[in-house]
């Protein structure tokens, strides 16, 4: 049994999450709009908080319409 990663790469959650390319997800990590930590040089991003903060934008507004 193989446990799930603590912590990806800022580009991996990039393109997994939002399909964003290397420098796209560079570019949101520095605005804020994906978390991160840092371990020395090394630049992380806890997928526990990746995953709390898309629950709460999905939350606090509705990202689409449904049709009738």
């Amino acid at each position: 049994m193989s446990e799930s990663p603590q912590t990806i790469s800022v580009p991996e959650a990039g393109r997994k999450y939002f399909g964003l390319s290397r420098n796209g997800s560079y570019a949101a990590a520095e605005r804020g709009e994906i978390p991160t930590i840092r371990i020395g040089r090394l630049l992380r991003v806890p997928v526990r908080a990746l995953e709390r903060t898309l629950d709460e934008a999905h939350g606090s507004r509705r990202l689409w319409e449904p049709q009738r």
